[in-house]
């Protein structure tokens, strides 16, 4: 497991974190982040009392943390209580303190936002639109990647059909299609474009985008004809599927004298403004 450690600061306060490739995952210091929500003078006592706690209300602390070497204060590696994201979220949630109140409202706040969507589910397009306007895109590609989520529910739904299991499986037959246009898997692809949680369609150029797209309709129709049972006969349409895909985007190259994959993501303009 390749795991990288950082110091992130927040507010003068240094948290440690530690990326985990394989899972794509940032796992947080605990203590570190109980120091800057309370400012306790001792956060290791702190949170021990606050793992009791959560013990009596039925929380089993391996639910919202779990033990990782980071580098401690005297420079070696040791065990540390680590949250992920979702886990810390849920911590902060229990912790009594003004420096938490902030995230406790904007949490509420995105929970209402989803429960809204559940309800007219227009409106997480609307905020979809809003959010790629609000980092840059230009409409054109907005436009293009709102059409590839569109083909990329028509999939999903075919593997559902199929027997495929949302999931692990979903991501296996992702990863089968993207190696077959791109000739590279989903991680390989992204430590090209040098990302870590951010989506790949979100980093892709107009014409990535449009050979993914390529790619997962070709699939979608071969396992629509096909009519496959099941992951492994799924898994054979998703290569012939990217194949198609993979061809065109030779051609072009061939044509153009250039590499359609390229290193660029939404950090850059150029990628933005296409």
């Amino acid at each position: 497991m390749v795991r990288k450690n950082a110091i992130k600061l927040f507010e003068s306060k240094q948290i440690r974190t530690l990326w985990g490739e394989n899972e794509e995952e940032w796992y947080f210091s605990v203590i570190d982040v109980i120091n800057v929500l309370t400012s306790s003078k001792d956060p290791a006592r702190y949170w021990s009392v606050l793992k009791s706690r959560l013990k009596k209300e039925g929380v089993e602390p391996t639910t919202i943390c779990s033990k990782l070497k980071m580098p401690a204060a005297d420079g070696k590696m040791r065990l540390t209580d680590v949250a992920s994201t979702k886990q810390l979220l849920r911590l902060i949630q229990s912790v009594p303190s003004p420096n938490a109140e902030p995230f406790k409202r904007w949490l509420a706040e995105v929970g209402k936002e989803r429960l809204d969507e559940i309800a007219d589910p227009e409106l997480a397009m609307e905020r979809a639109i809003k959010t790629y306007k609000s980092k840059g895109y230009s409409d054109a590609w907005i436009n293009q990647r709102l059409k590839s989520i569109e083909m990329r529910k028509e999939l999903t739904d075919e593997w559902h059909r199929s027997g495929v299991n949302e999931g692990v499986e979903y991501a296996i037959l992702t990863n089968e299609i993207t190696k077959a246009w791109s000739d590279m898997d989903t991680k390989q692809y992204k430590k090209l474009k040098g990302l870590k949680k951010e989506n790949l369609r979100d980093n892709m150029s107009n014409l990535e985008l449009v050979l993914n797209m390529l790619a997962e309709a070709s699939t979608t129709e071969i396992s629509k004809n096909v009519n496959p049972k099941g992951f492994e006969e799924s898994k054979d349409i998703a290569k012939r599927g990217g194949n198609v895909a993979g061809e065109a985007r030779k051609n072009i190259e061939k044509e153009s004298g250039r590499s359609v994959i390229t290193r660029r993501n939404a950090k850059s303009p150029e990628l933005l403004d296409e």
